[in-house]
């Protein structure tokens, strides 16, 4: 059980409290302020491809994964039916049994329709519960899982709206008692909304295809885990993002791709000293969901400065040889005091007939003692199935 009190505590957000704030010193003045979530599982990027190019995916070609980066993007994909399976270990060098399953696809109805379908699975693993005397009173799998379906369709030959909806489950206890607390799995609806446009433009000569993509995904419900709680915020995140890619000649292809994140959620403010609840800079964060999304651009105790610091950057490109095989790398920052995940990432991918397979490995570039990405030095696999193209 030692081995996942830490992983434990952040899960459950206290339970009996909304999401809090750590107010650890870093260097330069600066305070730790993390934006925490229920189910921030959603957030982890299911496929080895985007994972490979610095979890970018707003505005990259479409595939079977884009659900969960922009559904927008499934009207314009240039296949008929694609499916993918991938497997994610997540804390690795921590925790052996931690993961990620994610099932995806998409069906094209029409040349301006489509739709796709998701179901991601969470394991946290084996779990002892104990009392305060360390006698064993439980074992349990924690698990979360969320199931979900998006529809795309093109309003012009350049653009293309989506939206998409999804159920989510958490149950990290079992319905085991914290303290004198009675703990229930925590439940939500959500829903995204998504754009994609892409265009043919013409630079020094050359074709360029150019995409932007945005995707508001999560917008639901909070999450409760028990009856007294306070409820807490799913991860509502804003992405941005965009593209640009050129065929070099017939038998290469390069593309670069940038996004940008940021989670609709309040910040924690800064509270008094003196245990009295008192707020003294920023915003009371125990508010509905679409006050929380709006009051999330300018609710930071820091002010406008620490609103830029709650944006995530992502770089990534890929190259593609003859359309068989493929080479990825990106980057991905987020400042120091939100959270200091700064990592690089590799990877390459394969496609032979029917079959596309891909590959990807993470470096962890933070310095900051929070900065450790629990993706460091693990490598992903992902598989997607082309069931033809569409006319």
């Amino acid at each position: 059980m030692k081995r996942i009190i830490g992983i434990l505590s952040l899960l459950f957000l206290n339970l009996d409290l909304s999401a809090q704030i750590e107010t650890n010193e870093l260097g330069g003045g600066d305070v730790l302020n993390t934006i925490t979530t229920a189910v921030p599982f959603l957030l982890i990027g299911p496929d080895s491809r985007s994972g490979a190019m610095g979890d970018v995916g707003a505005a990259t070609s479409p595939d079977a994964y884009s659900l969960h980066w922009n559904p927008a993007k499934f009207a314009f994909a240039d296949n008929d039916l694609e499916m993918s399976v991938s497997y994610v270990p997540w804390l690795r060098a921590l925790v052996p049994d931690i993961n990620l399953s994610y099932i995806g696809g998409y069906k094209k109805l029409n040349e301006n329709e489509a739709v796709g379908v998701e179901l991601r699975y969470f394991s946290l693993g084996d779990i002892t519960f104990t009392n305060i005397t360390g006698d064993i009173v439980g074992q349990f799998k924690p698990n979360e899982f969320a199931v979900g379906t998006a529809y795309s369709r093109k309003l012009s030959d350049i653009f293309a709206l989506a939206i998409s909806g999804r159920y989510i489950y958490s149950n990290l206890t079992g319905g085991q008692n914290v303290g004198e607390v009675a703990t229930k799995p925590g439940q939500s609806f959500a829903a995204d909304l998504a754009g994609f446009y892409e265009k043919p433009i013409r630079i020094s000569g050359k074709d360029i295809d150019f995409a932007l993509g945005m995707n508001i995904s999560n917008i639901g419900s909070k999450v409760s885990y028990s009856e007294t709680s306070v409820k807490d915020f799913i991860p509502i995140n804003l992405k941005i993002g965009t593209a640009i890619g050129a065929d070099i000649d017939d038998y290469n292809k390069l593309s670069f791709a940038f996004d940008i994140n940021k989670l609709l959620v309040p910040t924690p403010p800064e509270y008094a000293s003196d245990g009295s609840g008192d707020i003294i800079s920023g915003k009371d964060p125990d508010v509905a969901v679409v006050s929380g999304i709006f009051q999330s651009f300018s609710d930071a105790p820091g002010g406008f400065s620490e609103e830029m610091r709650e944006i995530n950057y992502s770089l990534g490109t890929e190259y593609w040889y003859n359309n068989q095989f493929a080479i990825r790398a990106g980057y991905f920052s987020e400042h120091d005091t939100k959270g200091g995940r700064k990592f690089f990432t590799f990877g390459s991918g394969v496609k032979y007939n029917v079959f596309i397979i891909d590959f990807s490995y993470l470096v962890n570039a933070s310095k900051s003692i929070n900065g450790n990405n629990p993706l460091s030095n693990t490598m992903r696999f992902s598989m997607t199935w082309n069931f033809g193209a569409s006319e």
